[in-house]
């Protein structure tokens, strides 16, 4: 069970609210790099519904999180990890959520990234379990491989260096701050991600996307060596 228990509203209030979020973050992220846009979002969101269905959690938590929890990405500010969950609450403020939802939502924001396991960890709940699956599924498989790309693209990363090792020690400031090639990028999380899986349903989806991810892999290198 969530370790905070939400107030509960009538199911009608809910599904207003719920929309109310999808729209205003539709808006928010409207021009957003595409591997974290509204497309990015949508996805997460339906991955976190279908995971819920098998899991004993506060479904509205579930879908406010993972619907805002990219609406101010550190990476996009600077490195600021508060702007996210600031900006998540005064929007859950202004159409009258709750106040343990609205703490809820923000504790998910702040623990649902991969860099954010690197470090100190002071939270927990089934429902970050959830939004945490289903942000990581988004990063692995056929579109975790795409994204990663558009991302290197972005940032103007190397597709590929054999000259540069990849890091796989990385603490939390190390990898906010890398600017490894790409290919790197599978080591140091993506192929990490199957073994972090915290459902159920998150590790048999995950297994799949991590053997196209491996399987991809494996002709990457054999074009770039000349093989075929």
């Amino acid at each position: 069970m969530s370790c905070m228990k939400a107030v509960k509203e009538t199911p009608k209030k809910v599904n207003d609210k719920i929309l109310l979020t999808a729209d205003f973050v539709r808006q928010s992220l409207e021009g957003a790099e595409s591997g974290h846009d509204w497309w990015h979002i949508e996805r997460v969101w339906n991955n976190a519904k279908l995971i819920a269905k098998s899991e004993d959690v506060d479904l509205f938590v579930i879908e406010l999180a993972a619907l805002l929890h990219d609406i101010a990405d550190s990476k996009f500010h600077d490195g600021d990890e508060e702007i996210g969950p600031k900006k998540a609450g005064d929007y859950l403020k202004s159409i009258d959520v709750g106040e343990e939802i609205i703490e809820h939502v923000q504790k998910i924001i702040l623990n649902v990234s991969f860099k954010a396991s690197l470090g100190e960890v002071k939270f927990h709940s089934k429902e970050l379990e959830v939004v945490q699956d289903a942000d990581r599924l988004d990063a692995i498989g056929a579109i975790g491989i795409a994204r990663a790309f558009t991302y290197g693209g972005f940032k103007n990363r190397e597709l590929y260096n054999p000259e540069i090792a990849p890091n796989l020690n990385m603490n939390k400031e190390e990898y906010k701050n890398s600017s490894a090639p790409t290919i790197n990028h599978f080591y140091e999380k993506l192929l990490l991600l199957k073994d972090k899986m915290n459902t159920a349903t998150g590790k048999k989806i995950a297994e799949e996307r991590h053997h196209f991810m491996e399987t991809y892999l494996k002709q990457f290198y054999d074009e770039w060596n000349g093989k075929q």
